[in-house]
């Protein structure tokens, strides 16, 4: 009981020691800081199919338009769950029970079937005039 009530006393003691307030190392006379990983958003991960399905997001330079983003969706296999959730990522759906015909690329987030979805951003996206690469 003694050796256990020692051995105890001696391992606390070293945990309280080694929490003792130390500078943070430095590098020269710079601190270390922890660098986040780039590219990653809230709640995807950086290998998941979910950000894979993304290859509509902009790129670091200039921000893309919404136009450029629903062609880059075009990219993708036609009448695929990949496609829809590319421009859902674009435009997120927000279902009507009974949507009215879609005038634009806008009003196709009212249809409430994933395939009415599919064919109405596919109409719209494939009518947009290319726009050049720069």
């Amino acid at each position: 009981m003694r050796m256990i009530l020692a051995v105890v006393a001696v391992l606390y003691s070293a945990s309280a020691f080694a929490q003792a307030d130390k500078p943070p190392p430095m590098v020269g006379d710079k601190p270390l800081v922890q660098v986040k990983p780039k590219g990653t958003k809230e709640g995807t991960k950086a290998g998941t199919k979910e950000a894979a399905a993304k290859p509509a997001a902009a790129p670091k330079g200039k921000p893309q338009s919404i136009a450029a983003r629903l062609q880059a969706c075009l990219d993708l296999d036609d009448g695929t769950k990949d496609r829809l959730n590319c421009y859902d990522a674009v435009i997120a759906p927000t279902p009507k029970p009974k949507p009215a015909k879609a005038k634009g690329y806008a009003d196709c987030r009212f249809f409430k079937e994933e395939d009415e979805r599919l064919a109405c951003f596919n109409g719209f996206a494939e009518s947009i005039p290319k726009l050049p690469k720069s």
